[in-house]
């Protein structure tokens, strides 16, 4: 019996959850298109995407502790700017499935009690029987994105968890096995700052000016930051990117991408959509 590439790439497709097609594909080729690919998803977010490739691709040269996770990021800005969106699309780019993020929502991990259903209640307390959250999510998908919604909520008995993943690259549950987190992206957004990216047109986004604008409200929305977490835990992030806030145009270009991908999925049910200009401007108000 001869075993050929194919059938390699099939079993660790299997493994793993990678579809074989990108195990085939050379990681170099993706990477190098990693900005084209993302931007096909993210829309006046090219700070946030270029400074993500960057990190990535020094991870992936092996620029990095192989034992912490691939990268880790803190994202800010107000809700809708596509903080979300791009952990989705660096899940679907590097695990070649949308479907690799694991989402968790911060705001119910602000009491002292409710931290230890990240990892599973100790034995003898109750809720011990269930898995914790976080380890039981990434144990089940070892390749993925992990997002931390609205980290700044959080316990601060959380980031002592959170200093474990990014400095050793694990966490153990409360039945004693190692959770291995070296081959995730760590993400956590957060909103503060996010009244001034809000005002950031009116910094002067939208004139000539606009670089040096967009410079002062991060340096404004980093020091919010600084005053939030603790520098231990800050300078173990690999990166914290501000989001810049949406013009109309590019809020029309949103409402574009989701139409077609709309349209996609009632094609496959045989039925069209067709909106006039005014539902679409509507859309965009």
């Amino acid at each position: 019996m001869k075993i050929s590439p194919d059938d390699v790439a099939f079993i660790v497709s299997r493994w793993t959850g990678i579809p074989v097609t990108r195990i085939r594909q050379t990681e170099l080729d993706r990477l190098v298109h990693m900005e084209d690919e993302l931007h096909k998803r993210i829309v006046g977010q090219q700070d946030a995407i270029e400074a993500v490739s960057r990190a990535i691709r020094r991870s992936r040269a092996g620029l990095r502790d192989p034992r912490r996770p691939i990268g880790s990021f803190i994202f800010s800005g107000p809700t809708g700017v596509g903080k979300t969106e791009l952990g989705r699309a660096l899940a679907e780019f590097l695990f070649a499935d949308s479907e690799a993020l694991i989402r968790v929502d911060m705001s119910e991990y602000m009491e002292k009690f409710s931290v230890s259903r990240l990892i599973g209640a100790p034995p003898g307390y109750v809720g011990y029987e269930d898995s914790g959250a976080l380890t039981k999510a990434v144990r089940r998908r070892p390749y993925s994105v992990v997002l931390l919604d609205e980290i700044e909520k959080a316990h601060p008995d959380v980031f002592n968890i959170l200093l474990q993943v990014l400095d050793e690259g694990h966490l153990t549950d409360n039945y004693g096995r190692v959770i291995d987190f070296k081959n995730t992206v760590l993400i956590m957004t957060s909103n503060l700052g996010a009244r001034d990216i809000s005002k950031g047109r009116g910094l002067g986004f939208q004139t000539g000016d606009a670089k040096s604008s967009y410079e002062i409200m991060k340096d404004k929305v980093q020091r919010e930051i600084e005053r939030a977490f603790n520098p231990e835990f800050l300078n173990r992030v690999d990166d914290t990117i501000v989001f810049h806030p949406l013009s109309k145009d590019e809020i029309a270009q949103i409402v574009s991408i989701l139409l077609a991908d709309i349209r996609g999925r009632l094609a496959e049910e045989g039925m069209t959509l067709t909106l006039s200009e005014a539902a679409v401007q509507f859309l965009v108000e």
